[in-house]
């Protein structure tokens, strides 16, 4: 007999096409919760704190996938290097030396996305577009050999306007696209497009997304 929580989870995995793999955010939510969503079957979790993180990974199965998907401070980066697969929003280059740095003590490559800010709000992180092609040109992330740049990640303008959203993911898709062709047309893991949350995440879909973080619509509104 499944669970609320695993119902809401199944309904949303059955409207995702085969190359779209779920992030379900589960910060905020009590390991109880992440159990049950690991029990119908979903591995991989995103959660935006360290300190959370680090309380929670103990708790969960070591076959867990732990996603960084929130605003990531170089100093604990250290915390989460041993085990965290994937860290979406990395914003400068000072962020992705510290990931490299922590990586290469703990013996790992960890997968980084770059952070775009194509949304109408400033208080959003990441490259501008040109900041993006300038740090790509100038070229110091090529020497970091216990990182990989892994996609582009990006969120959208938190806005009703359907048309305005489909239209930042679809500059978020372009600027992946001339990322790829002009610096990694030869690199297959650059593959992931990480935009779509619980309420975009069908027009997401639509626009090239490959990665979704969905919380509420599996774990219902935030615990504080």
């Amino acid at each position: 007999m499944l669970t609320p929580l695993q119902q809401q989870l199944l309904q949303v995995r059955a409207t995702l096409p085969q190359d779209v793999e779920l992030v379900a955010v589960s910060k905020f939510h009590p390991v109880e919760a992440l159990q049950e969503a690991y029990d119908a079957g979903q591995r991989i979790f995103g959660e935006s704190r360290v300190q959370e993180l680090e309380q929670k990974r103990p708790l969960m199965p070591a076959d867990t996938r732990w996603h960084f998907i929130g605003h990531l401070q170089a100093n604990k980066v250290k915390y989460i290097a041993p085990y965290v697969e994937l860290i979406h929003a990395v914003d400068s280059l000072k962020l992705l030396v510290e990931i490299d740095r922590q990586a290469a003590r703990c013996g790992r490559i960890i997968h980084c996305l770059l952070q775009v800010h194509v949304a109408q709000e400033n208080t959003k992180y990441g490259f501008l577009p040109n900041e993006l092609f300038d740090f790509l040109e100038k070229g110091e992330w090529r020497a970091l050999s216990n990182t990989c740049l892994a996609g582009l990640m990006c969120m959208a303008t938190n806005t009703d306007n359907e048309q305005q959203i489909r239209q930042e993911f679809h500059q978020a898709k372009s600027l992946f696209e001339q990322v790829k062709v002009r610096y990694f047309s030869k690199v297959p893991t650059f593959s992931q497009c990480s935009w779509g949350m619980s309420d975009d995440y069908p027009i997401a879909i639509e626009e090239g997304s490959t990665l979704i973080r969905v919380g509420s619509k599996i774990f219902g509104e935030r615990h504080y």
